[in-house]
């Protein structure tokens, strides 16, 4: 039962990572109040930063302290529609953040932009190899959103984030090293890429030998001290090695606390309100205008929060779990392909090379970034000829030394015991003397893969819980496997004194209990038509016009790069179309 109600806003956004960060600032400079409500405790470089805790390997890398418990908030999960769900009880396969800063302040730092053809990808495949080559139970589509519109957005996200990196065009002209791939680009990077390791400096020299084109990856870990846009500052990276799972001391990983978050604490029309869980959002009789949210404080209270806007920019799939839960729009029927909320679910699609090396090559893997390391695209998005291939999709292939720390990295060839005395040796012997190569690939969008409300589990709020139904299908090991054997041929250009490869079988199942990645995408989809989408091209509702849902949530289908640099593109495209359109003539943006 709601208590009282906290003074009317003109924006209200729910989740304060990447997204609530610059939405708020955004909307914040076009005049609005704005509220943001994050679900998890106040956080920021100090202390959560503060050295030597802040690189406690046990705190963070084993307890997860920077990350949402189960105990607080889960999801059930489940292969197929026959089997009952249940609960994710232990972090192991995903890690979603909790918190100010939210997933932004644990991220790596690899902050790519998109291929132009991923975000018109069944259009494209349609063109190149026609219509049947698409499985039928494939629902892939095009993003409604072309990248000559997306980059300006790209290029000031970049100078926000202070990204490193070497670009390969700019407007038009060839200007150095980069990804021959990549789509041109208005402006170069803002900061110089980051120095190689010794590791991808031997993948780089290998994969050049093999044919294909390594470049070093855009980082968001500062190469050299960076004062961005908004006046906030950043420090030159040391490679301290601890990026992924951890707030950066040095203030040299972009984050929303580092890089936004300073400038909003400096606007009076800016309040954030940590601990605050939203529990639904709320609309008028009609049901087509959002009047505001409900949320539930850590004491327990609930508190209503009107708004003219409301702006869902919270984790991947927690946006079509508040639409679900606040009965916004249809839910996705599996069985009959109707309606859209909870559709095309996607994840991430990985496999892995690592090499061992004799005791006279150190590749001194404690060394690393979170961003930092040297790339192939040759075989992602459609850089190579699908057509003798017969599945969809790609990967990167990359060396990204981010740092090993010293009980997670325990790296040992295949037929070591795993204990005891020769396990402890193998260990010893191997630390310093490996190199790991990863496939990060694309995992299409299946009819079967979806998000739903589970009738069985609910939270300590009496709210079902939301319901993963998620698995591989035969195009997403054909594909992986089939760059997995590149990698592999670049593994073994390297010399290495044995190899071990890790891929998917035909037949696996997804499985919880390893972690992959937490690029978790889909559900709240956006498209040309409220028929197969959730949101238009600006990331409005099609329903209800002054709602806003922002983030990988309105991905139609994986990708093969991290999600940071297209979400924030997105938030900045979106944040644009608020400010010069929406607010001049609200209501919808794109005619149904």
């Amino acid at each position: 039962m709601v208590s009282r109600n906290e003074k009317h806003t003109d924006v209200v956004i729910v989740g304060f990572g990447w997204v609530g960060a610059i939405m708020a600032r955004e909307l914040t400079q076009a005049g609005l109040n704005v509220v943001a409500l994050e679900r998890g405790p106040r956080r920021d470089t100090w202390p959560e930063g503060a050295y030597p805790s802040s690189i406690d390997e046990l705190t963070h890398n084993t307890r997860h302290a920077l990350f949402l418990q189960p105990s607080q908030s889960t999801v059930t999960v489940r292969h197929r529609d026959s089997e009952v769900a249940a609960p994710y009880r232990q972090l192991a396969a995903f890690l979603p953040g909790t918190g100010v800063g939210g997933a932004g302040l644990h991220w790596s730092g690899c902050h790519w932009r998109i291929s132009p053809v991923e975000l018109r990808l069944r259009s494209h495949y349609e063109e190149r190899y026609g219509k049947d080559f698409i499985p039928q139970d494939m629902t892939i589509q095009d993003w409604g959103v072309s990248y000559e519109e997306l980059e300006p957005h790209f290029a000031f996200a970049e100078s926000v984030f202070g990204t490193s990196g070497q670009a390969y065009k700019v407007n038009g002209k060839i200007v150095g090293n980069g990804n021959p791939f990549d789509a041109d680009r208005s402006t170069p990077f803002p900061l110089p890429a980051m120095k190689n390791t010794y590791s991808a400096e031997l993948y780089s020299k290998a994969a050049a030998e093999c044919g294909y084109h390594p470049f070093r990856i855009p980082s968001a870990n500062a190469s050299q001290a960076y004062t961005n846009p908004y006046g906030c500052q950043m420090g030159a990276c040391t490679f301290c090695g601890f990026c992924s799972g951890y707030a950066c001391y040095n203030y040299s990983k972009a984050s929303p606390n580092v890089n936004i978050l300073p400038a909003l604490e400096r606007e009076s029309r800016f309040e954030l309100r940590a601990e605050c869980d939203v529990l639904k959002v709320e609309t008028d009789s009609s049901g087509k205008k959002a009047t505001g949210v409900i949320y539930r404080t850590s004491k327990g209270e609930e508190i209503r929060q009107t708004a003219d806007i409301v702006i869902l920019a919270s984790f991947a799939y927690n946006n079509p779990y508040l639409l679900l839960l606040s009965r916004i729009g249809q839910p996705y029927d599996p069985k009959t392909g109707e309606g859209t909320v909870g559709r095309n679910f996607v994840y991430q699609n990985e496999s892995g090379v690592t090499l061992f090396f004799g005791q006279d090559k150190f590749t001194n893997p404690f060394i690393g970034a979170g961003g930092n390391g040297v790339a192939i695209d040759d075989f992602n998005a459609d850089n190579f000829d699908h057509g003798p291939l017969g599945f969809v999709g790609g990967a990167p292939i990359w060396v990204n030394q981010a740092g090993s720390k010293p009980i997670s990295s325990a790296t040992v060839p295949k037929g070591t015991p795993q204990w005891g005395a020769h396990w402890k040796k193998a260990v010893k012997d191997n630390f310093q003397h490996t190199i790991s190569i990863h496939a990060h690939g694309t995992n299409m969008a299946f009819r079967d893969c979806y998000l739903s409300l589970d009738p069985t589990y609910s939270d300590t709020a009496g709210r079902p819980l939301l319901r993963i139904t998620f698995n591989w299908h035969d195009n997403d090991v054909k594909m992986i496997r089939y760059v997995t054997d590149r990698m592999a041929d670049i593994g073994r250009a390297m010399k290495p004194e044995s190899m071990s490869v890790e891929t998917k079988e035909f037949g696996e199942e997804f499985d919880l209990r390893h972690y992959q990645t937490t690029h978790i995408a889909g559900g709240a989809i956006m498209g040309t038509s409220p028929k197969d989408s959730v949101v238009n091209r600006y990331l409005q509702h099609w329903d209800v016009s002054n709602l806003f849902v922002i983030g990988s949530s309105a991905f139609p289908q994986g990708i093969g790069y991290n999600p940071t640099g297209i979400v924030a593109a997105l938030a900045y495209w979106s944040a644009k179309a608020i400010r010069e359109r929406y607010l001049k003539s609200p209501g919808p943006m794109v005619q149904a």
